[in-house]
This record gives C-alpha cells, sequence and structure tokens, in this order.
C-alpha cells in the first residue's frame, strides 16, 4: 500500500478539518462553487468524482459483462438488500428515533421531515462513490459496473412509488434530469474514457496508467470531502446538536445494512471480489438525488434537506471505515466461486 492508501484515516480526517474550515473563511468561495451545477448535479464534485472511478474503470473489460449474469447470487443479494430491506429499515430507524427516542428534543414538524429526508436517503442505493469503495477492496470490476448499472435501471421505476409509499404521499416530484445527468456522468462517461484508453493502449500499458492513478483517485476523493463538509460547515456550527441527533440512526442504519448485505453475502459463499461491492452499494447512498427530492418537495432549509445532507457528510467516514473492515476480513470468503 502506498502512503496514501495506508494513512487514509489520517488524510480524511484532516479533509474534514479542512472543509469545515475553509467553509467558515470563504463562505462565498464555496457558494460560487456549489452555483456550478446542472439539474442540481455539482460539476466540480463530478469532476472529482470522474477521477475517483476513472482508475476503476481502466479495468473492466467489456467482453466479459456478457457473462456476469451467469452467476446471479451477487446482483440478488445486492437487489434484496437495496429494496426490499433498506428503505423499510430507514423508514422504521427514522421513526424510533424521531418520535420515540428523540420525542421532545426535535420539533414535531422537523422531526416528521428529519424522517422524509431518511427516506429519501434509503430509496436512493448508491451510484458513483461506490466504483471507489469497490476500488479500495479490490473488487472486481465488471461485476460492480453491472450491480450498479442494474440498480439504476430499478431506480428509475422504483423511487417514486416507494418514496411516495414510505413518505404516505402519492405527489413525488422525482428530479428525471438530476437521476439521468448522475449515471451520464458518474457511468456512462468515464466507462468510456476507460475504454477507449484500452483500446488505445496496450495492457501492460493500462495496468501501468490504473496503478500510477491509483493516488490521483484517493486525492480526488480527498478533495470531495473537503468540498462536501466545506458547503455545510456553517450548518454543522449553527446547528450542532441537530446534525448529531439525525447521524445517530444514519449510522445505525449504515453499519446495520452493511452487516446484513455482508453476512448474506458470507452465507452464499460469494468471492470477496463481489461480496465487499456487493455490500457497500447497499450501505452507500445516491446522495446526489436524495438531496435534489428533498429540496424540490420541502425546500432549501427543511429539516428533510438536511437530514439528507447529513447523510451525505457521515458517508465518507463510515465507508472507509467499512472499506478497512472488508479488507481485514477477505479471509473470511473464497477467493474464487459461483457469485
Amino acid at each position: 500500500m502506498g502512503i496514501f492508501e495506508r494513512f487514509l484515516s489520517i488524510w480524511v480526517a484532516l479533509a474534514i478539518a479542512a472543509g469545515v474550515g475553509l467553509g467558515l473563511l470563504f463562505p462565498g468561495g464555496f457558494e460560487l462553487i456549489s452555483q456550478l451545477e446542472i439539474f442540481r448535479v455539482n460539476l466540480v464534485v463530478a469532476l472529482l468524482i470522474w477521477l475517483m472511478i476513472y482508475p476503476m474503470m481502466l479495468k473492466v473489460e467489456p467482453s466479459c459483462l456478457k457473462d456476469v449474469g451467469k452467476k446471479p447470487k451477487g446482483l440478488a443479494l445486492t437487489l434484496t438488500v437495496n429494496w426490499l430491506i433498506k428503505p423499510f429499515t430507514m423508514a422504521a430507524l427514522g421513526v424510533l428515533f424521531f418520535k420515540v427516542v428523540f420525542a421532545g428534543m426535535v420539533p414535531a414538524d422537523d422531526a416528521s421531515q428529519i424522517i422524509a429526508g431518511m427516506i429519501l436517503l434509503g430509496v436512493a442505493p448508491c451510484t458513483a462513490m461506490v466504483f471507489v469503495w469497490s476500488h479500495l477492496t479490490d473488487g472486481d470490476a465488471n461485476y460492480t459496473l453491472v450491480q450498479v448499472s442494474v440498480n439504476d435501471i430499478i431506480m428509475v421505476f422504483a423511487f417514486a412509488p416507494i418514496a411516495g409509499l414510505l413518505l404516505g404521499v402519492t405527489d413525488i416530484t422525482v428530479p428525471w434530469g438530476t437521476l439521468l445527468i448522475s449515471v451520464l456522468l458518474f457511468i456512462v462517461v468515464p466507462l468510456a474514457a476507460g475504454i477507449v484508453t484500452q483500446r488505445a493502449l496496450t495492457r501492460e500499458r493500462v495496468e501501468g496508467l490504473a496503478h500510477r492513478l491509483k493516488p490521483t483517485s484517493i486525492l480526488g476523493l480527498l478533495l470531495t470531502v473537503v468540498l462536501l463538509f466545506g458547503f455545510q460547515a456553517e450548518t454543522i456550527i449553527a446547528r450542532p446538536l441537530l446534525v448529531v441527533l439525525i447521524a445517530v440512526p444514519l449510522l445505525i442504519q449504515s453499519y446495520g445494512i452493511f452487516a446484513i448485505a455482508y453476512g448474506m453475502a458470507r452465507v452464499l459463499k460469494l468471492p470477496f471480489n463481489v461480496a465487499a461491492p456487493a455490500a457497500m452499494i447497499g450501505t452507500s447512498n445516491f446522495f446526489e438525488l436524495a438531496v435534489a427530492v428533498a429540496i424540490s418537495v420541502f425546500g432549501l432549509s427543511s429539516a428533510a434537506a438536511l437530514a439528507t445532507v447529513v447523510g451525505v457528510l457521515i458517508e465518507v467516514p463510515v465507508m472507509l471505515s467499512l472499506v478497512a473492515f472488508a479488507n481485514r476480513t477477505k479471509q473470511w470468503f473464497p477467493t474464487t466461486a459461483s457469485a
């Protein structure tokens, strides 16, 4: 492991501190960056995520994608966790904590909106960042791509109905532009770039390029953390208690969903390079979509929007801890098996 990977938790902690500090010192600069967006997808964050994803896309071999469907266990696990378990456990935890455990600590209207924001996170499985987590656990690039792509297809049809069911309303407005632009930026463009690179270079040169770009991928992750925490620095300082209260059930949900998915993967005897990304997809969230829907339905300054933002803030530290755990426990899984 290089210096970036070996001390990644330290770099992330420093990036969080830098993000909050810079956000407080230069709020105007972060406000300007936050306005550089298309359909509420921030272009600067998108560029950094693209830098993170591109090295993994260099590992994707398009000719192998047709064979992934012959190993359905990993796909079945991903779909079960993301669509039959995660949205409903998120809703249950939201009600438990903000209607029972934290009742009286948060105004009733805010509590209801926080639950709504949590539900929106729960119905939006990860699209972009999971490529980073898969990359850090040496996941099967081809299989991860298929897992994410299938989830995206299902999300087009299932997001609004499930969100509407759990929120108790039927007029959820899905920002289709956000959904489609995100898929284009986070999957189609880097995948196409990876394929073009493979066609232009020899296998040895592609492998060398992927190895050399790994630090660049980590740097992109750190800069993304700086931006995300910089965007929300004032909120973190202004409402620290509410941020902490929202973080509690989100942390339980994240670690709980990972435990379910990882445990099921072990029971199914999936190979580690499929098991780890499958668990990561269920744990991570498509925060761009969740934030956009919360803002469009409840408003920019709503507690629902705040809940989705807190989901963004805790995601990177949580996922890095799970990456570290997965890498320490890879011996629990076979190296090759039917997935």
